[in-house]
């Protein structure tokens, strides 16, 4: 048993070794491993309604590439133009933001705190906008550099719909023989965690997937109704980082009030700055009370600060590769520890050696 704990643990470690030192190839291998995983479900319910696997894996692939040029033709001009624009008047927002404060904070600033507290604000206002910016930045380019996007965007339109369709069409074929590798007597339990696993995958995946879509929706309309300078972008920035937990929502609310701020406080036009924070509380609302435990729910066993590490922590290692992984590798680990521990916990280890009478279900994991 301990032995096949310790080749297990070295496999699992060679894998990852393995896969850090080729993270700069597998990006579009991963990529299509996912979308086959992401895409099987679709494929078995084409099967049973009489197409046959190479045609249901045809047709779904078509679809894809379909859907997926029609939204990159008609999003990314909009978002690198305004992209650009937003870098462009970062220096002038900032420079904007710190007269405002100097405009209505300094007298109270300078009765508590002396003529220099004014400046030191500020210059930490400035500072913090900047490190901030700086930061941003750096996380971006380490994923554009660390998984040489730029390099890799060929093979990704090229070689991640061939590997989805080729191991879409044989899916059930490599489960089945990963299935038969399982000792016999270990093959329940193996397929019970298979089982947690791939629905805290899927659940968080496909629930948060549709949360980011809904939420970038709302915020992109909303601030765009109201008149907001870079609404849209900054409206699908704040749905796509919904996939982080918090963060999505903090980082659009903290841009947009800004630049409602910049935009909107010569005139003191109280109402847009109102509907610009009306729009954040509203979408937070309806997150965290309708959709999310709607589309998302509690049974996927994700912990918002456990995830949060998970892809802060693989973006950082792998790059875009990391982001990828870092869901399916988190919800695992997940279900791994759960498991342990409550094997744990009705083991004669626990209870010092008396003989454990209460039985262990799976679906208590």
């Amino acid at each position: 048993m301990r032995a096949r704990a310790v080749i297990g643990f070295g496999a699992l470690v060679g894998l990852g070794l393995l896969v850090y030192l080729l993270r700069d190839v597998m990006l579009p291998f991963v990529a299509g491993i996912a979308l086959a995983y992401l895409l099987d479900p679709l494929a078995d319910r084409l099967e049973r309604l009489g197409l046959g696997r190479l045609a249901a894996s045809l047709v779904i692939l078509a679809l894809f590439v379909v859907v997926l040029v029609v939204s990159l033709l008609l999003l990314v001009p909009l978002v690198a133009n305004q992209v650009a624009a937003l870098i462009s008047s970062l220096p002038q927002m900032v420079s904007r933001l710190q007269g405002i404060l100097a405009e209505r904070a300094g007298p109270l600033l300078q009765r508590l705190g002396g003529a220099d507290a004014l400046s030191e604000l500020q210059s930490s206002v400035g500072s913090l906008a900047t490190q901030g910016v700086a930061w941003l930045l750096a996380f971006l380019k380490s994923l554009w550099t660390g998984s040489q996007v730029l390099i890799s965007i060929a093979s990704l339109l090229v070689v991640t719909p061939v590997v989805a369709f080729y191991i879409l069409v044989d899916w059930d074929r490599m489960i089945a023989a990963l299935d038969g590798w399982v000792p016999p007597r270990h093959q329940l339990t193996v397929r019970e965690l298979a089982r947690q696993i791939d629905r805290a995958i899927i659940g968080f995946v496909r629930g948060q997937t549709l949360v980011c879509l809904i939420l970038g929706s709302f915020y992109a309309v909303g601030l765009w109704l109201v008149g907001l300078n870079f609404g849209v972008l900054i409206g699908l920035i704040a749905g796509f980082l919904t996939f982080i937990p918090y963060v999505g929502t903090l980082t659009g609310f903290l841009l947009a009030m800004g630049v409602a701020l910049v935009q909107y406080w010569p005139g003191s036009d109280w109402l847009h700055i109102g509907l610009t924070l009306g729009i954040f509380l509203t979408g937070q609302f309806l997150e965290g009370n309708i959709i999310s435990p709607k589309l998302v729910g509690d049974s996927v066993g994700l912990h918002p600060v456990w995830l949060m590490f998970a892809l802060l922590a693989f973006g950082s290692l792998f790059g875009f590769l990391g982001l990828l992984l870092a869901v399916p590798v988190a919800a695992s680990i997940g279900v791994l520890v759960r498991f342990g521990l409550r094997q744990y916990l009705q083991s004669r280890l626990y209870h010092d050696g008396e003989p454990v009478l209460i039985a262990v279900s799976p679906r208590d994991l």
